[in-house]
C-alpha cells in the first residue's frame, strides 16, 4: 500500500512515504504538519509548483521563441504560491480588484498581467489601467464603451486589450465548470464577434491585440482544445492567442491527465504560433 501511495500522481511531485511509513510532502513529514499546524491543513510542496511551471514554459520553449505561459489565480489566489509563478517569470491571470491587487503584492509587473471577468466594474477597470496590465479582456460589448471612458479619462495613451470568444465546444467536465458552450454567460458569440472587433479596430482609444478562450477546467481530453483553436481559424489574424481553460489534473488514482508537452504540441504548430495559454 505505501509502495502504491508513494507512486500515486494525485500527490505533489516528489512526494513520498518515508522511514517513520509516513507520508512526506515537499521533504516534510505529513503528521509532524498536521501536530504543528493542526488539520485541516493545506499544504502546498514549492518545488511542485516549480517543476510544472517549468515543464509549461519548457514546453512552449521547444516551440516557438513567442508564447507566455499564464497562471490563473482563481485556481488558487494566495500570494505565497503566486509568488513562486512570479519568480518562474509567468504571467498571470485575474477576474477581480482583489485578484489584481494580490497579483501585484505577489510581484507581478503590471505589464505581465491580464485583466478578464465578465462584470468587471469602472473601479476595477480603472485599477487595471493604474497598474499597467498586459491586456484588459473584452467579454462584452457594453465592456467595451466603458473602457474607452477609463481610458479617456486618464489621457495616458492606448490600452491594449484582447476578446473574450466563446467557440461553441464544451470540454468534458461538469457542466458548472465548463465555459466554452455557447450559452454560456462568459464571453462573445456569433454576430457579436465581428461587431466587437468592428468596433475595436475603430477605437482610437483600445489597441486589439488578441483573442481569449476558456473552455472550461478540469478538462483531461485534448480534442476540445483542439476544436476550440479550429472554431477560430477564420477570424481574422490577431498577434495573439489565449488558449485558456484548465487542463486536467489526477484527483483520483483513475485519472490520466494528459502530459504538458503533449497538450502543447495537439494545440501547437510551428506555422501557426499562440503567444499565450494559461
Amino acid at each position: 500500500m505505501a509502495a502504491l501511495q508513494q507512486l500515486s500522481p494525485v500527490f505533489p511531485i516528489g512526494s513520498r512515504i518515508n522511514e517513520s511509513g509516513n507520508l512526506e510532502i515537499g521533504g516534510c513529514d505529513a503528521l509532524e504538519l498536521a501536530h504543528e499546524f493542526g488539520t485541516p491543513a493545506y499544504i502546498v510542496a514549492e518545488d511542485d509548483l516549480r517543476a510544472r511551471a517549468r515543464a509549461f514554459t519548457d514546453a512552449f520553449a521547444a516551440r516557438t521563441d513567442d508564447f507566455e505561459v499564464v497562471f490563473a489565480s482563481k485556481a488558487f489566489p494566495c500570494t505565497a504560491v503566486m509568488r513562486v509563478f512570479a519568480e518562474e517569470g509567468l504571467g498571470c491571470d485575474v477576474a477581480s480588484g482583489g485578484e489584481l491587487a494580490l497579483a501585484l503584492r505577489a510581484g507581478f509587473p503590471g505589464e505581465r498581467i491580464h485583466m478578464h471577468g465578465n462584470a468587471k466594474s469602472i473601479d476595477e477597470l480603472r485599477a487595471a489601467r493604474t497598474a499597467g496590465v498586459r491586456h484588459v479582456v473584452i467579454d462584452n460589448l457594453d465592456e467595451i464603451g466603458r473602457l474607452e471612458q477609463v481610458v479617456e479619462e486618464d489621457g495616458r495613451g492606448l490600452q491594449p486589450v484582447s476578446i473574450r470568444i466563446t467557440p461553441g465546444v464544451r470540454g468534458d467536465t461538469h457542466d458548472k465548470i465548463s465555459t466554452g458552450q455557447t450559452d454560456s454567460k462568459f464571453g462573445l458569440t456569433d454576430g457579436d464577434v465581428m461587431i466587437a472587433i468592428d468596433r475595436l479596430r475603430a477605437s482610437t482609444l483600445l489597441d486589439l491585440d488578441g483573442v481569449h478562450m476558456h473552455i472550461g477546467s478540469q478538462i483531461l481530453a485534448l480534442a476540445p482544445f483542439r476544436e476550440a483553436v479550429e472554431a477560430i481559424a477564420d477570424l481574422p489574424k490577431l498577434r495573439e492567442v489565449n488558449l485558456g481553460g484548465g487542463l486536467g489534473v489526477a484527483y483520483t488514482r483513475e485519472q490520466e491527465p494528459p502530459r504538458i508537452a503533449t497538450a502543447v504540441r495537439a494545440t501547437t504548430s510551428r506555422e501557426e504560433r499562440p503567444s499565450a495559454t494559461r
